[in-house]
């Protein structure tokens, strides 16, 4: 890791909470850890990889420590959408290698089987374990497993079941098992608190995909204390955070959260020094502009044009590559099933994920000319000493070969995207709509997709249409589309991303903070602008007058007053607290974003980390997303069912 908060105390604390939770169940027994050792002869399907996380967690987790590890012969039926968030903390990846190392006569975990209603498939294991979010639709499945393996097994006392919620149990998902009449059939039910999850040494997520949706159309304030939970982990972590500074409606409900929970627990985390000099809580309606405009990021063009899962990038893409080098009469299972984890341990990723797109395609060159240069080495290997020297060079250069194929790959993907049409007219369009350029006219742009019955999911959000223009674009939507997308234009308008208010006071906020950059440098930037070649984040720019200011927003707080939501900030006593001379050398700033944030944010900030020597940047957000998942949020179930998405 790099920076100066280590970040992977964060994972390792979510390690040992599911080791925890595992040592509770029933069947557990303890095996000399010397005799611990692994098999298998599946390790190329991926889920099949997840039966081995639970069974060598504790010896991963607590290897530092002597003796024992925990072993018992479970089942494990996890919610399917936990597999990739649970990735992150068990690194798979790494437990497909252990076998290789390793011989083992007793797994912890034989069968390991995603939720599904219905029955689980054939199974020999008396003891199960469910991990799964607390949704309602899930218990339905839950109570359809546990009721049939009832009936299947030969007594009534064969089986036992265990279930865990993840992040926290749920009174309405209990109740809706009682209604089933299974909830007496488990014998522990308890959360498995897991919240931050580690992305890179600088990048947290909760991954609570619904939290913008629940918070600004339902009102559902629930993911806000998950929030504040974690936040509070980070405090018992890293040290009381002298300062919190909100924008927004949802930051100040989390602030007001994180004060009363430290006044339960008496401040207990304020004896030790803090490691972070402040927090600053953005609401994603403070900033709904940005995450529906298209990255320019080469990460962020990744993730909105191919797809990222928890910095899981899709292997499939790569197959082609793959089979070029390989013998076409080989079985290429394993290449299809192939995923590549894209963080900073890829040092040539972590070049090039937040520069300008532009940018990539020299680093990859200069990138390819080096490793050249280092393979023609071995011409000049004359002495044993030297071509030992070489070998011992060799798997850094064939990794970073590797990763220069994916790269380029990836990169030529990507370029046949940003030379389409469709693609420079859709930018087109969304720079003149930040600039307000003719915003009160009929757009031809708009026109032109409405009569093809082409999507238009970002097409609609500007800063606030004329009533009789609003209703122009609502009634042709609804005519190209049809009726059942209704229901998601009034979602739309009811957070704010479709809206009949006047530009006036965007053009204003634009003005003052400087939102619109000419002549960027997109080589070499000068501005946190390159991200979206022009255009300064409007939630990054408030977190760079901030930290530019070192104490709060001053000189803008007239402009603050025309952003949706509240603003102050919140003095934290601590014992161990930060002078203000302290903050300045050692100044690290935890910015939130409550709703989502994109990768060209994270992009943005990382460039600020880099600007100043001393003033690093940590992100966390409820969710990595872009324009497109943001709006399929609001899309209800109607709209899903029978039409295209908007």
């Amino acid at each position: 890791t790099s920076g100066r908060v280590n970040l992977s105390t964060v994972r390792d604390a979510s390690r040992r909470g599911l080791s925890e939770c595992l040592r509770k169940c029933p069947g557990s027994k303890y095996l000399d850890s010397s005799y611990v050792t692994l098999t298998s002869n599946d390790w190329g399907n991926e889920f099949l990889a997840c039966q081995q996380l639970v069974a060598m967690m504790s010896f991963l987790i607590f290897k530092p420590f002597p003796v024992r590890a925990l072993l018992t012969v479970k089942t494990v039926v996890w919610d399917e959408y936990l597999f990739d968030p649970l990735d992150l903390v068990a690194e798979f990846s790494l437990l497909q290698e252990l076998p290789l190392l390793m011989e083992v006569a007793e797994l912890e975990v034989r069968k390991m089987f995603p939720l599904a209603p219905g029955r689980l498939p054939l199974h020999d294991q008396q003891n199960i374990i469910f991990i799964t979010r607390p949704k309602l639709s899930l218990m339905k499945w839950i109570a359809e497993n546990v009721a049939n393996e009832k009936k299947n097994s030969r007594t009534k006392h064969d089986v036992k079941f265990s279930l865990f919620f993840v992040p926290r149990k749920s009174v309405l998902c209990e109740d809706k098992l009682k209604e089933l009449g299974v909830l007496d059939d488990f014998e522990i039910i308890e959360d498995y608190d897991l919240l931050l999850l580690l992305f890179d040494y600088d990048l947290m997520s909760l991954e609570l995909e619904l939290a913008f949706r629940e918070c600004h159309l339902e009102e559902d304030y629930s993911s806000l204390f998950y929030v504040a939970r974690s936040l509070m982990i980070l405090q018992s972590i890293f040290g009381t955070i002298p300062k919190i500074i909100y924008k927004g409606n949802c930051g100040k409900r989390v602030a007001d959260m994180i004060v009363r929970m430290r006044k339960e627990t008496s401040g207990l985390d304020g004896q030790m020094k803090s490691q972070i000099s402040r927090l600053i809580l953005i609401d994603r309606t403070v900033d709904l502009v940005t995450p529906v405009l298209s990255q320019l990021t080469y990460e962020g063009l990744i993730d909105e044009h191919i797809g990222l899962k928890c910095t899981k990038f899709p292997g499939e893409l790569l197959r082609q590559r793959e089979q070029e080098s390989i013998n076409p009469n080989e079985d290429s299972e394993s290449t299809i099933r192939q995923t590549v984890r894209l963080n900073s341990s890829d040092s040539l990723y972590a070049e090039i994920r937040d520069m300008n797109f532009q940018a990539v395609p020299g680093v990859l060159s200069r990138q390819a000319k080096k490793i050249s240069a280092a393979y023609a080495e071995r011409h000049d290997a004359v002495s044993v000493s030297q071509i030992k020297q070489f070998v011992t060079k060799l798997p850094s250069i064939q990794a970073a070969k590797k990763s220069l194929a994916n790269h380029t790959t990836i990169a030529e993907i990507l370029k046949k995207i940003t030379d389409d049409p469709v693609f420079r007219d859709k930018l087109q369009f969304e720079q003149e709509m930040v600039a307000t350029v003719d915003i009160d006219k009929i757009n031809p742009y708009i026109e032109e997709l409405l009569a093809t019955s082409q999507p238009i999911t970002k097409s609609l959000v500007s800063n606030g249409l004329k009533p009789k223009l609003f209703e122009f674009y609502c009634k042709e939507i609804l005519q190209a589309y049809g009726y059942e997308y209704l229901p998601t234009l009034i979602n739309l308008e009811k957070v704010g991303l479709l809206t009949t208010q006047q530009p006036k006071s965007f053009s204003a906020i634009r003005k003052a903070l400087r939102l619109l950059v000419d002549d960027v440098n997109e080589q070499q930037p000068t501005d946190i602008s390159f991200a979206y070649s022009g255009y300064a984040p409007l939630s990054v720019r408030l977190a760079q007058y901030l930290t530019e200011d070192r104490m709060s927003w001053k000189g803008v707080e007239e402009v603050l007053k025309m952003i949706p939501g509240e603003f102050n900030e919140i003095t934290q006593h601590t014992l161990g607290g930060l002078s203000e001379k302290g903050i300045e050398k050692n100044d690290t700033t935890l910015v939130f974003f409550i709703g989502g944030c994109t990768y060209a944010e994270v992009a943005a900030l990382r460039f600020l980390s880099k600007q100043e020597e001393g003033n690093d940047f940590i992100i966390a957000t409820t969710k990595l997303l872009n324009g497109s998942s943001l709006l399929e949020t609001l899309i209800d179930d109607m709209s899903k069912a029978d039409a295209k998405p908007i």
